[in-house]
């Protein structure tokens, strides 16, 4: 079983022949292969031949599109700001809709030019390298998370409070950009599309359930109307809106360290998969071996098999390699027959 057949034969309900993993590497992709950060994160050759050597060197079941936040937002004409070896942000002083008004005039970018050009790209050589072996990911910003980008996430948090009708607009208008952007990417091979919603974790439950969760349903509901699977990413300590996110519908829900395992396997259920969620600072990269198989096997025992082997979020750059190793090796040995 190669690691696309895997991966798909839990999500689709079936026994693998041992756990899955899907560890996020980005930056610590781009230092495999001694390229600086802004080069991966701009050139889609770059990042491809980063995801393939990691793939190669720690035999992770999947390669993904992922770089940074910055790429929607930069096709809007929102100031991205970026750094030669690491990954680009954005100016809080000085954002698109630092102006409620500008949200009127502002157009849907097509995603097959700049920034969103370069995904597509790389989920294209992507696929044409790794063919059905691997499970390629794609990756679009969650409704709250793409908001605060545009309008600065200090000034949606007070939004929220203040004007809810216009944070309702401009999740409309996010919900429409990202469909078609994920759309482009499952064309390009994407056969699972990852939605990042970081800032969600610090709104509170309230405004979530009542603000947030329907856009995200509706990003759930229609990437699965294209075919593809979704993967869920919120980081951050998520534990007050477990059961809603388990009720989204998305194929795989990433949880952060900061959230319990044993209680969200508890809120959302026996059959979603769960990913996560080793603490990726204090655990993977400055654990040693036998302290990341020790804390991955309790994250296991909380989750029960519908589950895959990952950190709480991305892998830090200087992480040793024997511990991404003891990760994997955790998946390899774990056998469900």
């Amino acid at each position: 079983m190669n690691g696309r057949e895997r991966v798909l034969t839990l999500l689709e309900g079936g026994e693998p022949d041992h756990l899955p993993n899907m560890p996020i590497t980005m930056q610590f992709a781009s230092d495999l292969i001694h390229a600086k950060y802004l080069k991966y994160a701009t050139d889609y050759r770059v990042q491809t031949e980063g995801q393939l050597k990691a793939a190669e060197l720690f035999g992770f079941d999947y390669v993904s599109a992922i770089s940074d936040p910055g790429v929607e937002g930069a096709d809007c004409g929102a100031p991205v700001v970026f750094h030669e070896d690491s990954p680009p942000g954005y100016n809080e002083s000085k954002t698109l809709l630092e102006l409620k008004s500008n949200l009127a005039h502002l157009k849907i970018p097509n995603p097959h030019s700049g920034r969103m050009l370069n995904r597509i790209q790389a989920i294209d050589l992507m696929k044409k390298r790794v063919g059905t072996d691997l499970i390629v990911e794609g990756w679009i910003e969650g409704p709250c998370a793409e908001a605060a980008d545009l309008r600065g996430i200090n000034t949606l948090m007070l939004d929220y409070y203040d004007d809810p009708d216009f944070v309702r607009d401009l999740f409309v208008f996010v919900l429409e950009m990202e469909l078609q952007f994920a759309k482009a990417q499952v064309e390009a091979g994407a056969d699972i599309i990852g939605i990042g919603d970081a800032a969600v974790s610090l709104i509170g439950p309230r405004f979530y359930r009542q603000q947030v969760w329907n856009y995200e349903k509706k990003m759930v509901d229609g990437i699965h109307e294209m075919g593809a699977k979704v993967r869920l990413h919120i980081c951050g300590n998520t534990s007050k809106i477990l059961k809603e996110m388990g009720t989204l519908g998305a194929d795989i829900v990433d949880l952060d360290y900061p959230a319990s395992m044993e209680m969200g396997r508890k809120e959302m259920g026996p059959n979603q998969v769960l990913l996560g969620n080793i603490d990726p600072v204090r655990i993977l990269r400055n654990g040693h071996p036998e302290l990341i198989r020790s804390k991955i096997a309790e994250c296991h025992q909380a989750a029960g098999d519908r589950y895959i082997v990952g950190a709480g979020c991305e892998i830090p750059r200087d992480t040793p390699a024997e511990n991404v190793k003891a990760l994997v090796e955790y998946a390899l040995i774990t056998r469900y027959a």
